[in-house]
């Protein structure tokens, strides 16, 4: 019994330090969430054209080529 009340005190204290540091992000206007793409405070999502992803897909495929080509010799 002591260990689950240790533990339950334990939970009490970290979600008491939980609170703190939700408080403290939401003080700096919430810049730092985990939040993606367009969400809050977030940088904007890259958006990649299709013929620079079809390039970029030809020279990976160029290098892992390579790679391979050299390991069999």
């Amino acid at each position: 019994m002591e260990i689950l009340a240790a533990l339950k005190q334990e939970e009490a204290k970290l979600q008491h330090q939980l609170t703190g540091i939700r408080n403290a992000i939401a003080a700096l206007g919430g810049s730092f969430s985990s939040v993606t793409a367009r969400g809050k405070g977030g940088r904007p999502k890259r958006v990649v054209s299709a013929a620079l992803r079809a390039h970029l897909s030809k020279k990976a495929k160029e290098r892992w080529a390579k790679i391979r080509a050299d390991k069999k010799k």
